[in-house]
């Protein structure tokens, strides 16, 4: 049979263990302050007998020098009286005793031990050496005269040093007897705080076991707050894990949580009366809803009523025929601001047994940037082939136009030509010359130079200015132009034309009859590092202005207000063009008020442009 030689309740173990370890903590104690007073005792000791064995031989050489023995045997005998004395002896230099403390002198003789020493006295010296029995005895040279006449001997007495050690070691165990109750009584105190909340724990793991089904001990109080408070914590929310993996939802809710988590896509998950059970993140940014609020709520509450109907009847197929319902593309508008979106939907069963459909799974895909990039792309092929074409027939016209422009010529220097005639002839001349020049300026836009050059502001604005005359005139919009048509500025001259006719052209694009146009450019110096000079352009007009809502997403790919006839690239480009060059822009657009009472009713926009006039552009 096994012995338990270790309690095994937590209470005696604590109590066994802390008096076991305090036992040997005060024993180690108890001989490291025994070995301490020893050692001191012994130092105090050869103290002490150098002393007085060195003034016993002393006084022994004065009595010699003054020839009175008899006051050697009375300093011996008074010597041999103190305290910390055993015994005390003269000898002679051959070792014989002559005079003794303590009995006949006649008798004593030295042992073995005292007389190894002599040799090793040193004369004028001192030695403290060690007897059999641990006694300690200290002994000096008798010399006078130069002469050695004999040895002082002096023993020391240990019985006050074992008195006082023998003091140390019984209060050293008082003190150890003091701590060991006080250390067990409060071990007792503290152990209730301790077995109490593990015999609740105890129960409550056994009621666990016992009846599963039942929850009624459950939870458990917490009455400490330690890290046993914290176990019963973990427990009872074990006991309500577990009970929520009884009601048949915690695996597969797990699963849908880590997937909606992680997945860079919308899903969401709908049962059979068509209310949504779980969504991610990505799912309600595209409904514009949060998530909390697309739980046990259906598709129609927060989708758009002809896309909530299609992803309706795909989730009803998917339950009735239980296969799934693969990129069904749906459309509709949205957010702010208000814009057009397409979505790829698919859907698929999701099974809890291999018999039973319990959820459709929805995948959302945004697909809008994808189409508005192909529809992007298939107008961008129509502009770059209407260029094409247009630098054709620029090129094309340029040959009759000259022949045109040198018969002109020819007939207005006729002599015999009426004045009435040559006058239309002047006009058809100058009608010409405006044609040579916007088909000049169609192929400056379409052959775009690929190194940067210095151009003034005559070629860069008054050339878009021209190219737009038309649309001007048909508006009646009045143009200031507020710069110097020779100012120049280092830069890709075809690039800089592209962005000043994305924006005058978006200025007559906003603008109504009647309304003003300033293009206005000037030498300046950079908004942030005044250092950095080059020119400041600004373009203004008096249009329709822009909210907050559209100025925030203007230079944003594909963001259009244009609708059939905008591609969403125009000020997107124009932006990447500037930041190529180093530039800064700037907008500040005001929206008509329509209240009769507000001080301000005009509108309009305005775009500042800040290129730095820099030679070290990089080449393209």
């Amino acid at each position: 049979m096994r012995v338990r030689w270790w309690p095994r309740s937590i209470r005696w173990q604590m109590l066994a263990g802390l008096l076991l370890l305090e036992i040997l903590s005060i024993g180690l104690f108890a001989a490291l302050l025994t070995r301490q007073q020893k050692n001191r005792v012994y130092v105090r000791a050869q103290s002490w007998l150098t002393y007085e064995s060195g003034a016993l031989a002393s006084q022994i050489a004065e009595a010699l020098e003054k020839q009175s023995p008899g006051w050697i045997d009375s300093t011996v005998r008074s010597i041999g009286r103190s305290p910390n004395t055993a015994l005390a002896k003269v000898t002679d230099p051959a070792g014989n005793v002559l005079f003794i403390s303590k009995g006949d002198a006649g008798l004593a003789v030295l042992e073995n031990g005292e007389r190894e020493q002599i040799p090793l006295v040193a004369p004028d010296g001192h030695l403290v050496f060690t007897l059999p029995g641990n006694r300690w005895e200290g002994v000096s040279a008798i010399v006078t005269g130069g002469q050695l006449r004999g040895y002082a001997w002096v023993e020391f007495d240990k019985s006050a040093a074992r008195e006082q050690l023998a003091a140390i070691q019984r209060d050293t165990l008082v003190f150890g007897i003091i701590w060991v109750v006080a250390s067990a009584l409060l071990v007792l105190m503290m152990e209730r705080a301790i077995t109490q909340p593990l015999a609740l724990l105890h129960r409550g793991a056994t009621a666990l076991m016992t009846a599963p089904e039942d929850t009624n001990h459950f939870p458990l109080p917490v009455r400490v707050h330690n890290e046993i408070g914290d176990l019963i914590e973990t427990f009872n929310r074990m006991v309500a894990s577990l009970d929520e993996q009884r009601a048949g939802l915690n695996d597969t809710l797990s699963l849908l949580d880590s997937m909606l988590a992680n997945a860079p896509i919308g899903l969401a998950f709908v049962d059979r009366n068509d209310r949504v059970v779980r969504v991610n993140q990505v799912f309600a940014d595209l409904t514009g809803v949060a998530v909390s609020r697309h739980l046990g709520r259906t598709l129609p509450d927060f989708l758009p009523a002809g896309v909530a109907t299609a992803m309706e009847n795909a989730v009803k197929h998917v339950f009735t025929r239980e296969e799934p319902v693969r990129n069904l593309e749906l459309s509709g508008e949205g957010g702010k601001p208000k814009r057009p979106w397409t979505w790829l939907i698919s859907a698929y069963p999701v099974r809890t047994t291999p018999s039973q459909v319990r959820w459709v799974g929805i995948i959302a895909l945004d697909a809008s940037d994808r189409k508005r990039s192909e529809e992007a792309l298939r107008r961008s092929e129509k502009l770059a082939v209407t260029g094409r074409l247009a630098a054709s027939i620029a090129h094309e016209i340029n040959n009759p136009l000259e022949a045109i422009t040198n018969l002109l010529f020819l007939l207005h220097g006729a002599s015999d030509l009426p004045d009435a005639e040559k006058k239309y002839v002047s006009m058809a001349e100058h009608e010409v010359q405006r044609i040579a020049e916007i088909t000049q300026q169609t192929l400056r836009f379409y052959r775009q130079p690929t190194q940067p050059t210095r151009v003034t502001m005559e070629e860069l604005l008054d050339s878009v200015l021209n190219l737009y005359q038309g649309r001007i005139h048909a508006l009646d919009l009045r143009v200031e132009r507020d710069y110097d048509p020779s100012l120049s500025l280092f830069c890709f001259a075809g690039e800089i034309r592209q962005v000043f006719a994305n924006l005058v052209g978006n200025s007559i694009d906003a603008s109504c009859n009647g309304g003003r146009l300033v293009i206005r450019a000037r030498r300046s110096r950079d908004w942030r590092n005044p250092e950095q000079t080059g020119i400041r352009f600004a373009v203004a007009d008096t249009g329709a202005g822009m909210g907050p809502d559209v100025r925030e997403h203007i230079f944003e790919a594909f963001f259009t207000t244009k609708e059939v006839t905008g591609t969403g690239l125009g000020l997107w480009v124009s932006q990447e063009i500037i930041l190529k060059h180093h530039g800064l822009v700037r907008v500040r657009s005001l929206v008509a008020s329509v209240d009769p009472a507000a001080t301000v009713r005009g509108s309009g926009t305005v775009f500042e442009i800040f290129l730095p006039d820099r030679s070290d552009l990089p080449r393209t």
